[in-house]
């Protein structure tokens, strides 16, 4: 199977946090564009979270260590790992969650 981000509707998962989907039996793939300024309230969640910048600086807390993370640098965040984050600049990130986000579908 092949496909395309940008065959995938877009939602807004937070105030200036756009997403596009793609999910597999075992991950959930997502493409986010980031308003710059736009913060990701501090979250957990069940899933493990691999994040990776493709443009932008994104501020990212992860269990109290804050780090600025530029274009290329990627995050890891454990199952139930407590999380924000803000743009600092106009952001895409690209995520994979495991396993899927049924809440996403």
């Amino acid at each position: 199977m092949f496909t395309s981000f940008q065959n995938c509707e877009p939602k807004e998962i937070a105030p200036g946090f756009t997403a596009r989907f793609i999910h597999t039996e075992l991950q959930t793939h997502a493409l986010v564009t980031i308003k710059k300024g736009a913060v990701l309230p501090e979250h957990f969640h069940v899933h493990e979270q691999i994040s990776q910048v493709l443009e932008g600086e994104f501020e990212l807390t992860v269990e109290g260590k804050t780090k600025r993370c530029k274009k290329g640098d990627i995050a890891i965040i454990s199952s139930n790992s407590k999380h924000s984050g803000k743009a600092l600049t106009p952001c895409i990130i690209f995520d994979v969650f495991t396993p899927v986000r049924e809440d996403y579908r």
